[in-house]
């Protein structure tokens, strides 16, 4: 993100944070409404897969009904804040639209994710809200993923290989401007034609 144009002249900015922290997620707007003086636009990125039998298994699937949460919780935050020009994007899943065996609270807490985006779009008709569906992406924690998985993820993908981060954030960089103005309430899948 550091290197996107604009980002040395204070035309955007990134910040991590915890999701889980509503505190974090304050500070975050804080930080960004001190620098650049307005929010525009928030891009919700959150996500930790972990194979369970059920969901009362995983504790820290927490962080998808969160993910969910977050994701109309900043369209909230942009309704109060933004004059114009307001948009969200939330990471949702291919899993969140296909499901997966063994996979079942993070898959359930992508599809709230699409469907918080579908409905918050059609409540808000001042803000675009969109989400985006990344398959195998190349990042240091994909890489140090069990290499069946890794096998697999690429033999259901049209293109057979992993995404690169730079196509799945222009992606999120086309949802996020002017030029896809008249795009609300879809999901883009950035999957190498894992659904399809």
């Amino acid at each position: 993100m550091a290197t996107l144009p604009g980002s040395a002249d204070g035309k955007h900015m990134y910040q991590t944070g915890d999701v889980r922290s509503t505190g974090s997620v304050d500070a975050w707007i804080e930080t960004t409404e001190q620098k650049l003086r307005r929010l525009d636009g928030a891009v919700n990125m959150a996500g930790v897969i972990t194979k369970t039998a059920h969901v009362d298994q995983v504790e820290g699937q927490g962080l998808g009904v969160r993910n969910e949460r977050q994701c109309d919780e900043g369209v909230q935050v942009l309704a109060s804040r933004a004059d114009s020009g307001r948009h969200q994007v939330s990471a949702a899943s291919p899993f969140g639209q296909v499901g997966a065996p063994g996979n079942v609270a993070y898959c359930a807490s992508k599809a709230a994710v699409i469907a918080a985006t579908r409905t918050a779009s059609k409540e808000n008709q001042e803000i675009r809200v969109n989400c985006i569906a990344p398959g195998p992406v190349n990042t240091p924690l994909s890489a140090s993923k069990n290499l069946e998985d890794v096998k697999h993820s690429l033999q259901i993908t049209a293109q057979k290989r992993r995404a690169e981060t730079g196509e799945v954030a222009s992606v999120i960089a086309f949802l996020l401007s002017d030029e896809a103005s008249f795009v609300t309430g879809a999901v883009y899948n950035v999957d190498g034609g894992w659904v399809c």
